[in-house]
């Protein structure tokens, strides 16, 4: 019998987060310092958006205002969709397919505790994909 893969198996834990009063410029800094694509946009510890470098390329193109004069409170994507950790990624994977979403924010007691990318569910492919091969 094959073992069902959960979401806490390919996520990234503790991620990177933001606070909703930083601005863009802060978001975009941050992403590239750390590498990351995707971040989680708290208030006072409390999930509140995500805001992904996609989003900040589309705003920072399409609009004349400094960066630095945009909050995420403004600029992030509101209620992103969160998983438990222990979803079955298949759950998970079929989901973010359908709405085309390139992230999942993973939370358990109403805390971040980590984030599902596109990349992890490429990675969790490429594993399935090897274990048949065998």
């Amino acid at each position: 019998m094959a073992q069902t893969l959960l979401v806490e198996d390919l996520m990234t834990r503790s991620p990177l987060t933001i606070e909703a009063s930083s601005s863009l410029a802060d978001a975009r800094r941050l992403m590239k310092r750390r590498g990351v694509r995707h971040l989680p946009v708290m208030d006072e510890g409390v999930l509140v958006g995500l805001i992904s470098d996609r989003d900040v390329k589309l705003i920072e193109a399409h609009t004349k205002s400094d960066p630095d004069d945009i909050s995420l409170a403004q600029a992030m994507s509101r209620a992103p969709w969160t998983v438990a950790p222990t979803t079955p990624l298949e759950v998970a994977v079929r989901h973010m397919a359908r709405h085309k979403l390139g992230s999942s924010v993973v939370v358990d007691n109403e805390q971040v505790v980590g984030i599902f990318t596109s990349q992890d569910g490429l990675r969790a492919l490429a594993q399935v994909l090897s274990a048949a091969r065998r």
